[in-house]
């Protein structure tokens, strides 16, 4: 797992709880900033993902030049 990954996660988590407050208070403004740190976390999280197949990637072609 790398940074992106796990900042995505948290961002992901802090917008579910942003977005369930809001609808507690009746925020609709509250709701909506949720959802929004929730699509960012998402976004942040495929980007670890991707750069991890990338790390992965690297490695595997590496290890087979070395062959």
């Amino acid at each position: 797992m790398n940074k992106d990954q796990i900042k995505g996660e948290i961002k992901e988590v802090a917008g579910k709880v942003q977005q369930k407050a809001g609808q507690v208070i009746g925020s609709t403004d509250q709701q909506l900033k949720g959802l929004a740190k929730q699509d960012e976390g998402m976004a942040q999280k495929s980007v670890g993902d991707v750069k991890e197949v990338i790390k992965e990637t690297v490695k595997d072609v590496k290890k087979d030049i070395a062959s």
